[in-house]
């Protein structure tokens, strides 16, 4: 059986959602006048850089797939 999705959904994926959250977590800012939020925003920005980790990753894996037959 197949994985439905492929190497590259996976990091598309894993991109767009770490763009989105490292931009939640900046305009929830306390610079920005959103304190009254109830979003862990220590929370917030570690699944945000763990998810950024994890594209990094994946491009790094596939740089070595293309430069190494």
């Amino acid at each position: 059986m197949q994985f439905p999705l492929s190497f590259w959904d996976i990091s598309l994926w894993l991109a767009i959602t770490s763009i989105i959250l490292l931009a939640t977590s900046e305009l929830t800012s306390p610079y920005y006048g959103q304190t009254n939020l109830i979003i862990d925003k220590r929370k917030l920005r570690t699944a945000a850089l763990i998810l950024s980790t994890l594209f990094m990753l994946t491009v790094l894996i596939r740089i070595y797939e293309i430069t190494i037959p």
